[in-house]
């Protein structure tokens, strides 16, 4: 059984940085597509950022700019840095990895809070 352990959320100030980092520990195979998703209160989940093998990325519109994602392959992990955060990017966010064959996997969420 896959397993996705994220790490790194908390509380920050609005215009500070967060990083998040995901690892599947015991993963033998390297995922197809590493991302980040997030769930705001009342709000339903949405993609934040997205890697796959290849390298390509996808940010959701209101983070380009600000968030970064990044991947080891070699290791299996995903990490998401966040700058100019807002109280906006308030949620859980989620990890999400997929094998490219049907089979999708995500870890139990990390809480981000931006406020003063």
């Amino acid at each position: 059984q896959v397993q996705l352990v994220e790490s790194g959320g908390g509380l920050v100030q609005p215009g500070g940085s967060l990083r998040l980092s995901c690892a599947a520990p015991g993963s033998v195979f390297a995922f197809a597509a590493m991302a980040w998703f997030r769930q705001a209160p009342g709000k339903q989940r949405e993609l934040v950022a997205a890697m796959v093998l290849g390298g390509t990325t996808n940010y959701a519109e209101s983070v380009k700019g600000r968030f970064s994602i990044s991947r080891d392959f070699a290791k299996n992990t995903v990490s998401l840095q966040m700058n100019s955060l807002t109280p906006e990017d308030t949620a859980v966010y989620y990890c999400n990895a997929g094998d490219g064959g049907g089979l999708e996997y995500w870890g139990k969420g990390t809480t981000v809070t931006v406020s003063s």
